[in-house]
């Protein structure tokens, strides 16, 4: 028997999940879909736990696209709706949409995910797992991931080592962490005078604890209102983002 596959959560935003905006932190609503997606798998049977004792590999956030209507405010309350996609031969899609207590749609996103042996840290198939849960075609989002890359030149931002407070039980830096540091890429006046309309994100290889993090950033296409990042520890790419903004 198939397991029904729409899981939905809620949420008040907190005092800690805002910036000083009193908007949620970007980061935050990446946490957030982390938490949800992670209960969603476990009620459908894959959970972390399952995983890790009965398969030995983990769920790994490889590619995320967010697209934002509005961002909730301190006090708020949200629901977050999620669901699996195609189960693809390395890839598990799975797409979120976010409510407002008055049931208007305010974010949308869409996910890819993989599985990765613990020991050694390789990619797993996915018919590893058991799919006993239907995949469904609904998408939150219409446009396919991009091929991410740089428009121009790229620019040192600034650098980062990697510690204890930014990596997850898998022991690299986690996801939600990349996107303070590429928040970060902006001075303050610019988050004053901007707001992330969209970001697209490529998480490529993993960084772990006492690396550098080196942040690039490239403002070819700045007056169209897009940014590109990414950031390399030891010489190779860790990951690649577009931001894309809009005037407050």
């Amino acid at each position: 028997m198939e397991m029904e596959p729409i899981y939905q959560k809620q949420f008040k935003i907190e005092i800690s999940d805002v910036d000083f905006n009193k908007e949620l932190r970007l980061s935050t609503l990446f946490s957030l879909f982390q938490d949800v997606a992670s209960e969603a798998v476990d009620k459908l049977g894959i959970g972390i736990n399952t995983l890790a004792n009965n398969y030995g590999v983990a769920w790994v956030l490889i590619k995320m696209r967010v697209e934002v209507l509005r961002y909730p405010t301190w006090e708020e309350k949200i629901i977050i709706e999620t669901w699996p996609r195609e189960i693809k031969t390395l890839e598990f899609e799975r797409d979120f949409l976010v409510y407002d207590q008055n049931n208007n749609l305010i974010i949308k996103a869409s996910s890819i995910w993989i599985i990765l042996d613990t020991n050694t840290r390789r990619i797993k198939r996915s018919n590893t797992l058991p799919a006993r849960y239907i995949q469904m075609t609904k998408k939150a989002l219409d446009n396919k991931f991009m091929k991410l890359r740089a428009f121009g030149d790229l620019h040192e931002a600034y650098k980062r080592m990697i510690g204890y407070s930014d990596i997850d039980f898998n022991g690299h830096l986690n996801n939600s962490k990349y996107i303070d540091f590429i928040t970060d890429c902006f001075p303050l006046q610019n988050h004053q005078d901007f707001y992330v309309k969209a970001i697209e994100v490529n998480f490529i290889n993993e960084a772990l604890p006492g690396e550098t993090l080196v942040l690039k950033k490239d403002v070819t296409n700045v007056n169209e209102n897009t940014i590109y990042i990414e950031g390399e520890t030891n010489n190779q790419t860790t990951f690649k983002a577009v931001v894309e903004i809009e005037k407050r």
